[in-house]
């Protein structure tokens, strides 16, 4: 009799950057350990992330709504044990998945939990250390991989393969938004930032964001400059994902579009406001040269970002110049 397939879970239910900084240790443990089965938790719109997955790789989707209080969590946990699980790389670890923890280890299974360093994270929010780096999250979750058995690292990654099929100009992505204001570039800035870049002639820029007021936003953009545009609200995420391998760089702010242009191996400069690189987010394969940050003695001030500043100014983003963020952008592609 056939023995049956080793059956490796991992968790990761929000958020988009957070599931997308999986991938590359997912997808990596899946393709050297091609007889195991590797079973993503996550919600359904972010499992479409996924792209060019390896045969052994599942995705099992629930939505948030139904895993709510104690039914919510009984109905997930009774999906889970019909799945053969051998052991569990808890890649979320918060109450939900702890929740999930406990079934698996009471019933006998193997589970690692991420570690997240949040006391000493948050340490860092408060001395706001120079030069103190932590450990990114990309390499946390081989470290949980690692700790379950499986040899594994990112030296086994490998590189994205990327379609560069645009039209023989340079081509840049600009995503200007983040969840949180103070990770957000001031947009009159950042509208400057497109016009100075569309005064080339040798260039074409696209602009991404979310259907509706960041999509309105941008099409006011596009009328007046004639090689930008708008692909907000135009296309699914796969799409747009794509469309991000074809780019000779991508300009983001410290939020999910960084995460998702670094899966295809593009380029990304990033724009930091009150998270920095060294709070461990910064995107799978990028370059801290390739990071903007103003260096203000308080920042960091948050790790995952707030809609207020204690000084009310935000002078970590309005300090930024547009010039200095073409600048860095003319380090990867030349416009003349």
């Amino acid at each position: 009799m056939k023995p049956p397939t080793p059956t490796l879970l991992v968790i990761r239910l929000s958020a988009l950057g957070d599931v997308a900084m999986t991938v590359p240790a997912i997808y990596a443990v899946a393709r050297l350990y091609p007889q195991w089965k590797i079973k993503v938790l996550t919600s359904p719109f972010f499992s479409r992330i996924f792209v060019g997955k390896p045969n052994n790789v599942e995705l099992l989707t629930i939505e948030h709504e139904k895993t709510k209080g104690f039914a919510g969590l009984f109905r997930l946990i009774h999906m889970l044990r019909k799945e053969d699980v051998t052991c569990v790389a808890d890649f979320h670890n918060m109450l939900r998945s702890w929740i999930i923890d406990v079934f698996f280890v009471v019933t006998g299974h193997k589970v690692v939990m991420i570690n997240k360093d949040r006391m000493h994270r948050r340490q860092l929010t408060k001395v706001h250390k120079q030069g103190v780096c932590f450990r990114p999250f990309c390499l946390r979750y081989f470290d949980v991989l690692q700790k379950l058995g499986f040899k594994v690292s990112a030296d086994s990654v490998l590189p994205a393969k990327r379609t560069r099929n645009l039209p023989h100009i340079p081509s840049i992505g600009i995503a200007p938004f983040a969840r949180y204001r103070n990770k957000t570039y001031p947009l009159d800035k950042m509208r400057d930032v497109v016009r100075l870049l569309s005064s080339h002639e040798n260039v074409k820029i696209y602009l991404f964001g979310s259907k509706g007021a960041e999509q309105a936003i941008l099409e006011e953009w596009v009328e007046e400059h004639a090689h930008a545009t708008c692909v907000a609200g135009q296309m699914p995420i796969e799409e747009e994902i794509a469309l991000m391998s074809r780019l000779d760089v991508m300009l983001t702010m410290d939020s999910a579009n960084m995460h998702l242009a670094s899966l295809v191996g593009t380029p990304v400069v990033s724009v930091w406001g009150s998270t920095t690189p060294e709070c461990g987010f910064l995107g799978w394969s990028q370059k801290r040269e390739n990071c903007i940050v103003a260096d203000c003695p308080c920042q960091p001030c948050t790790i995952s970002g707030s809609n207020s500043c204690r000084y009310h100014d935000f002078h970590c983003l309005t300090a930024l110049s547009p010039q200095q963020i073409c600048e860095h952008i003319n380090r990867i592609i030349s416009l003349q």
